[in-house]
């Protein structure tokens, strides 16, 4: 029975949404970086490990990810780049660990969420409050 070649399934797989292609180019001598860079929309998520040398900056881990060939036409800071939640520019250098986050654009305004459910709330309440009753004179 033949077996397949390590690597082989991670190699047809490369193609799809979500799929980890393997490392291209051998890890650097010296000093290096684990980072991860991801996109996640609902029910899927697209994300590659990556070793990257030491000083990498943000634009240059998305160049190494593959994500211009993965999503031709996107402009990955169109809705902004971020680290575990915190946007960053271009030029910031990478740290060991760092997950780089790709953001979609939000499907609703938060502020008007914010106002329907204060409206939400006041409907709630059809007797008004009592007044509230003045402090005692010291």
């Amino acid at each position: 029975m033949n077996k397949p070649e390590p690597g082989a399934a991670a190699a047809a797989d490369a193609g799809k949404p979500g799929a980890v292609p393997p490392l291209s180019e051998p890890v650097p001598s010296g000093p290096s970086l684990s980072i991860q860079v991801c996109q996640v929309w609902p029910g899927r998520v697209w994300q590659v490990r990556l070793v990257l040398p030491a000083g990498t900056s943000v634009a240059q881990a998305l160049a190494a990810s593959g994500y211009a060939q993965a999503f031709a036409g996107q402009d990955p800071w169109e809705h902004g780049v971020g680290i575990y939640g915190h946007a960053v520019r271009a030029e910031d250098v990478l740290r060991d660990g760092d997950r780089v986050e790709i953001y979609r654009p939000l499907t609703f305004d938060p502020m008007e969420s914010r106002r329907r459910r204060a409206a939400h709330r006041g409907r709630k309440m059809p007797v008004a409050r009592p007044q509230r009753t003045p402090k005692a004179r010291r």
